[in-house]
C-alpha cells in the first residue's frame, strides 16, 4: 500500500467522492475521502497525499481556502472540481496554485487521464530541481529548495511565482507568450484568460526589481523574457 500513489478526494457529496475513489482505485491508486474543508487540512499532513482532488463548494472552508492553505506548506498537485453552472474563476484558481480543474459531471476516463497528466508534470518539475542553482548579478535562484536570494537576502516566493521565474531564467533571453507560460507552469492547455501570468510577473518584479544586468522584460505584443544584458 505504501508504494501506491495516494490521492486525497475532497468533496462534500459523498456519492461523488466514493465514485471518484472507485475510478482511481481501479487504476491502482490509494484514496482517502474527505467531506469538508477543515477536515481536509487536518488530514492532509498525516495522509501526505501525492495529489489532491478538491471540490470548490465545501462547507466551512471552501476549495479556494483549502488550496491556499495547502500551498503555504506544500507543492503537491491539486485538481479543482466545480459543478456545471457554478461560477469558477480560473484566474483565482491558478493564482492560488491549482494545477488543473474539471467541471462535473465528468467522464471517468478523463478524470484518470488528468490525474496521470498532472502527476507526470509534477514529477518532471521535481526532476528538474536537481539541476541546482541559477546565478546572475545579485540573484541566486535555487531549484533544490525553491529559494530566491536577491542582494544577499532570501525572499519569500510562492511555488508558482518561483517556477515562473526559474523557467524564464533557465531560458534566458528567450521570449515566451502568455499562453506558453500558462501551459509550461500551470499545465493549462487552452486559450483562455492569461491575466494570471501578468499578475505573477508583476509580483516577481516587485520583489527583484533593481539596477542589475538582467530583468524580467515585457516584449510588447508577444510576452515575456528574462533578459541578460
Amino acid at each position: 500500500m505504501s508504494d501506491k500513489v495516494k490521492v486525497m478526494v475532497v468533496d462534500d457529496d459523498k456519492h461523488i467522492a466514493e465514485l471518484i475513489s472507485l475510478y482511481l482505485m481501479k487504476e491502482g491508486y490509494d484514496t482517502k475521502e474527505v467531506y469538508n474543508g477543515k477536515e481536509a487540512l487536518e488530514i492532509f499532513s498525516g495522509y501526505n497525499p501525492n495529489i489532491v482532488i478538491l471540490d470548490i463548494m465545501l462547507p466551512g472552508l471552501d476549495g479556494y481556502q483549502v488550496c491556499s492553505s495547502i500551498r503555504k506548506t506544500s507543492n503537491v498537485p491539486i485538481i479543482m472540481l466545480t459543478a456545471k453552472g457554478e461560477t469558477f474563476d480560473k484566474v483565482l484558481g491558478l493564482e492560488l496554485g491549482a494545477d488543473d480543474y474539471m467541471v462535473k459531471p465528468f467522464d471517468s476516463k478523463e478524470l484518470v487521464a488528468r490525474v496521470k497528466a498532472v502527476l507526470r508534470r509534477y514529477e518532471t518539475k521535481t526532476e528538474q530541481k536537481s539541476e541546482g542553482e541559477l546565478k546572475f548579478d545579485n540573484l541566486i535562484i535555487n531549484s533544490l529548495n525553491y529559494t530566491v536570494n536577491y542582494n544577499g537576502k532570501d525572499l519569500d516566493f510562492p511555488p508558482k511565482e518561483f517556477e515562473l521565474l526559474y523557467f524564464l531564467a533557465q531560458h534566458k533571453n528567450q521570449v515566451f507568450t502568455r499562453e506558453q507560460l500558462l501551459d509550461k507552469i500551470w499545465g493549462y492547455e487552452y486559450i483562455g484568460d492569461t491575466r494570471t501570468v501578468d499578475v505573477h510577473i508583476k509580483r516577481i518584479r516587485e520583489k527583484i526589481n533593481g539596477d542589475n544586468n538582467w530583468e524580467v522584460k515585457t516584449v510588447w505584443g508577444v510576452g515575456y523574457k528574462f533578459e541578460v544584458k
